[in-house]
């Protein structure tokens, strides 16, 4: 990949299709909730940053593409080595999407038990390690960093947790975006932590530009959920790139209740959303229904089409 001068960016250089792609990460819609925000103040307006938008279908685009940029400008890939990290999913296809794209070879660990998101990556190409349900996203993550000690002249290890490129990635595009959008009045902004880059990018920017911001992380509310996508923190490995000072609160979500809200998203507003955007919705109500008037964004990394074979779609008996 040839040096960008003052006047390009790294996307310019690259080759079709790769370039369509990439530029067209990011400038998601805000979506206003109407029905689901019924009984709060007239003052209060509640909003989604519809992630789904993004090429590849989640938020992870925008860190993939932050990662793969960096990668390829540092020669990375030469002598044919191949992308590895580990996923349970939307980052996975991210990789495998713009990796198709720009001709890279992408490896991933991925959960045996992750359902259509395994069909997808397959048909995107993507080579796969299937790793142990019981473990999760962590024992996935285990898998691919000892497949890169072991060989480390096939593998680049792009590993998420631990890359800054996540976070700066929100930081630079996510952040300045939900700004913009808002016209500066934003109060709230809640977002799911996983890999902790949304938060920690997001939250960063919004704090410099608006101090007086509130930043809301979201977590599931046990080690044992159904909230694909979100950790436990306090009983998981804290990613490294986690800035446990940038939220100022956090707020613990039930599986039922996200569930509850993924249905209720759909039936009422239209909108087919993953379950840890679902919990993020229920935060920013919960955040809303304190307020007399105030701007609360939540960030919704995805759709709900890959979880359509769950079975929290239906109503419990």
């Amino acid at each position: 990949m040839a040096v960008a001068t003052s006047t390009q960016s790294p996307i310019d250089l690259l080759p079709e299709p790769a370039r369509s792609l990439l530029t067209r990460v990011g400038e998601t819609p805000l979506l206003r909730l109407r029905r689901v925000t019924a009984g709060l103040a007239p003052a209060v307006e509640v909003y989604v940053k519809a992630e789904w938008f993004n090429p590849a279908g989640s938020v992870k685009d925008r860190p993939a593409r932050a990662i793969l940029l960096r990668a390829l400008a540092e020669g990375a890939f030469e002598g044919g080595r191949t992308l590895l990290d580990s996923t349970s999913g939307n980052m996975g296809i991210a990789y495998a999407t713009f990796g198709a794209a720009l001709g890279l070879r992408v490896h991933l660990a991925v959960p045996a038990n992750a359902g259509a998101r395994l069909r997808l990556l397959r048909a995107l190409g993507a080579e796969l390690t299937l790793t142990d349900p019981l473990e999760g996203s962590d024992g996935a993550r285990a898998v691919a960093a000892e497949m890169a000690r072991r060989e480390p002249a096939r593998f680049w290890y792009a590993d998420q947790y631990s890359n800054p490129d996540n976070w700066h990635a929100h930081y630079e595009t996510t952040g300045p975006e939900i700004l913009a959008q808002t016209e500066g009045r934003v109060t709230h902004f809640v977002a799911g932590l996983g890999t902790t880059g949304t938060m920690t990018g997001a939250g960063r920017f919004l704090k410099e530009q608006r101090p007086e911001v509130r930043l809301l992380a979201v977590q599931p509310d046990s080690p044992l959920h159904g909230l694909e996508g979100l950790k436990h923190l306090e009983t998981s490995p804290v990613p490294a790139i986690y800035d446990p000072t940038v939220p100022d609160e956090t707020v613990h979500v039930r599986t039922e209740d996200a569930y509850a809200m993924a249905r209720r998203l759909a039936r009422e507003e239209g909108l087919l959303v993953g379950v840890s955007g679902a919990a993020a919705v229920v935060a920013a109500l919960r955040a809303a229904a304190d307020l007399d008037e105030g701007v609360v964004v939540a960030l919704v990394p995805d759709s709900g089409l890959k979880y359509l074979e769950e079975p929290f779609w239906e109503e419990p008996a």
